[in-house]
């Protein structure tokens, strides 16, 4: 009996960008204003950093065990062999959840930004469009599922790059919103953090 393979036909510029729009994500153009407004300036900096730094622990231990220990299997197989089945069990299954309810509010957030350009149309419509576009990349070739995603990276990271761009010359003044007479630099933090130290001293 022959043994079967599989056909490489992602190349690495595929896996790269893939990666990088997986990173992105977009609740970081709509929920970054929420928590800004919630959380503070400061708050949401340290929320970022704390979760960065937890990020790239669990990559470097993952990275560790998938070199020490190669298997076909995700990630829950090491909970599993190195801690219990059951843990392996439950990380398996909170993975899949996790991915679950992000992916409604990835099409949500999806939805909500079609219907600030086509307002006639119900947010539920968009919901489905996407999930059916979605399924059919998905189900396709690999080759058109990578040149997609290939494309969709790219105009994610350039969509980001304009943000930070556009962000860093209101901050500094380049560029005057309205009302803004002055560059604003980093008055936020201050005027938080002074709050925040009166606060703390009385």
């Amino acid at each position: 009996m022959a043994k079967e393979t599989f056909a490489k036909q992602m190349q690495s510029k595929h896996l790269v960008t893939l990666s990088l729009g997986g990173v992105i994500g977009t609740g970081i153009f709509m929920s970054s204003g929420y928590l800004v407004q919630s959380a503070g300036p400061i708050g949401t900096l340290a929320a970022y950093i704390i979760g960065a730094i937890l990020v790239c622990l669990v990559m470097l231990c993952l990275g560790e065990l998938s070199v020490h220990k190669p298997t076909t299997g995700s990630f829950h197989t090491y909970a599993s062999q190195h801690i219990h089945p059951a843990v392996g069990f439950v990380v398996a299954w909170l993975y899949w959840l996790t991915w679950t309810v992000s992916l409604g509010s990835q099409l949500i957030t999806l939805a909500m930004i079609a219907n600030g350009f086509y307002q006639g149309i119900p947010i539920w419509s968009w919901c489905v469009l996407f999930i059916i576009l979605l399924s059919a990349l998905n189900l396709s070739k690999v080759k058109w599922f990578a040149a997609s995603e290939l494309v969709m990276s790219i105009i994610k990271s350039l969509a980001l790059l304009v943000f930070i761009v556009i962000g860093l010359a209101l901050v500094f003044g380049v560029i005057q919103s309205v009302g803004q007479t002055q560059p604003v630099l980093f008055s936020n933090f201050t005027k938080k953090m002074g709050y925040y130290l009166m606060g703390f001293y009385q």
